[in-house]
């Protein structure tokens, strides 16, 4: 099956679809255009401690001055960085290993699915723990530590869906005309995968901005950025959390809330779309 960009104008014919498109344009516009719509600079000291929502701050100050609406709109910029280069990471490990073990099967399927067995069974969150405390705490290792450690799940998925397209005529044919296999994984198996890769990338994104949100909040994100995470990580230590600032705690992690479930929202109707079973259901 080929994926046809044009038709994917009728992922967007139901309000779920269309509700997940509107929060992640806004969220990304937010990210994108951060330094013209945030009020103040959000590393400086631009009010009294611990302030109210106001005209002059319309969500407040922290513990030293920071504006928080600020720091709202520059923390979508780390969420959202970590949350599609981590998709961006799994994804990428997990489609190339289980290409390569569906399609050539034998010994490298099952050496590369035991590979696979051995990364599902660690502790996922645990282990990213442990990985970040170790390399330390930066937005990078962040990245990296998600991307080594959540392709299994996909490398699985994309190995089924390999093997069944392997058995495909059109597959058949290419082999009897005498198509290396290079050819025939760049021409037909890849294409083939595109309806599966890209609702599981839609939703991966997810993890990475819940991971990092996560983490963040445990003090192993990076201190120098300004991330949701890293907002609700200052609440917390700082003390916003007893004493009712609720304009420092509620706001970033209702974003959090609306972003994860806006990529949900999107993903979710492109597997409806690729899978019409699912629709069905």
């Amino acid at each position: 099956m080929l994926f046809k960009l044009k038709e994917l104008r009728s992922v967007f014919a139901t309000k779920r679809s269309r509700t997940g498109l509107a929060i992640i344009a806004v969220i990304v516009f937010m990210a994108l255009t951060a330094p013209f719509l945030a009020p103040y600079d959000p590393y400086e000291f631009v009010g009294d401690p611990y302030e109210p929502p106001s005209f002059k701050h319309f969500l407040g100050t922290d513990d030293v001055g920071h504006d928080i609406l600020s720091q709202l709109i520059y923390g979508a910029r780390i969420s959202l960085l970590v949350g599609v280069l981590s998709a961006i990471g799994c994804v990428l490990i997990g489609s190339i290993i289980g290409i390569i073990a569906g399609f050539l099967g034998g010994w490298i399927d099952e050496i590369l699915m035991r590979l696979t067995d051995i990364v599902l069974v660690i502790p996922y969150i645990v282990f990213i723990i442990v990985l970040v405390s170790y390399l330390g705490p930066s937005i990078w290792n962040i990245i990296i530590s998600i991307s080594i450690l959540g392709w299994p799940t996909i490398a699985r998925m994309v190995r089924s869906h390999v093997l069944s397209l392997r058995e495909s005529l059109y597959i058949e044919a290419a082999r009897a005309i005498g198509c290396s296999n290079l050819y025939i994984m760049r021409k037909h198996i890849i294409p083939g995968l595109v309806p599966l890769i890209i609702p599981i990338f839609v939703l991966t994104i997810i993890d990475g901005i819940l991971i990092e949100a996560g983490l963040s909040f445990l003090g192993l994100g990076d201190p120098t950025k300004i991330s949701w995470g890293i907002m609700l990580y200052y609440a917390q230590v700082r003390g916003a959390f007893a004493k009712g600032l609720w304009w420092w705690v509620f706001p970033p992690g209702l974003l959090i809330t609306l972003t994860s479930l806006g990529f949900l929202f999107l993903g979710s109707s492109l597997e409806e779309y690729f899978n019409p079973r699912l629709r069905r259901r």
